[in-house]
């Protein structure tokens, strides 16, 4: 698995999976439960992974999306 991202931003990180998912593309999240018992000072982030030979495509989605959200706005 590969880091696709790292955030503590769960808008964020729900909406990325998302956003995979609906392109076929499997995702975990990793340290959800270390980084919600450590309260709110959001020392630990979750991690979003996805599968290696998955990586590029993914970033891709997610760089696209991005900048179609940053041309809107």
């Amino acid at each position: 698995m590969i880091e696709l991202l790292r955030t503590n931003d769960l808008v964020m990180l729900s909406w990325a999976r998302a956003l995979l998912e609906e392109a076929g593309i499997d995702t975990l999240v990793f340290d959800e439960q270390t980084s919600a018992l450590e309260g709110s000072i959001s020392a630990i982030c979750r991690r979003l992974m996805v599968r290696e030979d998955e990586a590029p495509r993914a970033r891709w989605l997610l760089d696209r999306a991005r900048r179609e959200i940053e041309d809107d706005g």
